[in-house]
């Protein structure tokens, strides 16, 4: 089928608008929430230049104003656009543009979070194969030996996720401590190795994400990337799939799965 040469499927157009990412785009969608010129779309649906887009009865518009943002996300915190959890990063950042996440870093955990109003760059970073690395530094309840280092690298099977994490770099920093590089983004995952040999994690502290590091800045303090960061950012996802992000992982009820040895809140 053949496409108006100006059209854009509907998730892009709400991404790009920066209402929010494409995935959360197509939820919207799947909920009637969304709407052309008055009528409700579907999933695939394309926009025309000149369309009014509506999700939940709100207009959305064209971004001119891109935002890109390094956030020190303190514990405590949960990543969710959801203003109606306690404690979402959107209402403790409280910036005059409609920002979202990239990635997650769960609620345990700290340190460096993208936001951005940019829909496009989000798809592209959130896209598992494009193997952008991040890089996250762990502190656990016992003792780091070798071999625990070595499995770490070489991959741990994750029966609950049906899958086995991809080989990664692994270094102890001190005793308790190392550091890992990662081209994954499975939920829970590194607690989730962790909890596979053993171990549990006392502290999670993400420092850097592809080009962009965590520095000094302080807990629970945000800035803007600078011009270098931001080039780097886009010439390093120039090449990558920009669409829609599926995370089908969170889609499975990892819930009714036995846990090994410990468990996690």
């Amino acid at each position: 089928m053949q496409h108006h040469p100006d059209s854009i499927r509907i998730n892009k157009a709400i991404s790009d608008s920066g209402y929010c990412s494409r995935r959360q785009a197509d939820k919207h969608i799947e909920a009637g929430d969304v709407k052309i010129n008055g009528k409700k779309v579907t999933l695939g649906d394309r926009a025309m230049p000149g369309d009014i887009i509506t999700v939940n009865g709100k207009r959305i518009t064209e971004n001119d104003n891109l935002v890109y943002i390094a956030l020190n996300k303190p514990v405590g915190i949960t990543c969710t656009t959801d203003q109606r959890v306690e404690g979402n990063v959107v209402d403790f950042i409280n910036h005059k543009e409609r920002i979202f996440h990239v990635g997650r870093l769960d609620k345990p955990s700290e340190g460096l979070l993208l936001m951005t109003n940019d829909g496009d760059i989000v798809n592209k970073i959130l896209r598992a194969g494009n193997k952008h690395e991040k890089e996250y530094i762990v502190k656990v309840d016992r003792p780091i030996t070798k071999d625990f280092i070595l499995r770490m690298r070489n991959g741990i099977p994750l029966h609950e996720l049906e899958t086995t994490t991809k080989k990664c770099e692994v270094e102890q920093i001190s005793r308790f401590v190392f550091k890992i590089i990662l081209i994954q983004g499975l939920n829970r995952q590194i607690r989730r190795m962790c909890d596979y040999l053993g171990y549990e994690v006392v502290t999670l502290k993400r420092v850097r994400i592809m080009n962009i590091e965590l520095g000094n800045l302080e807990i629970g303090k945000w800035r803007d990337l600078t011009a270098k960061e931001l080039r780097e950012l886009k010439q390093s996802v120039e090449t990558s799939d920009n669409s829609a992000f599926v995370d089908v992982q969170e889609k499975k009820n990892i819930s009714k799965s036995p846990r090994r040895r410990r468990g996690r809140n």
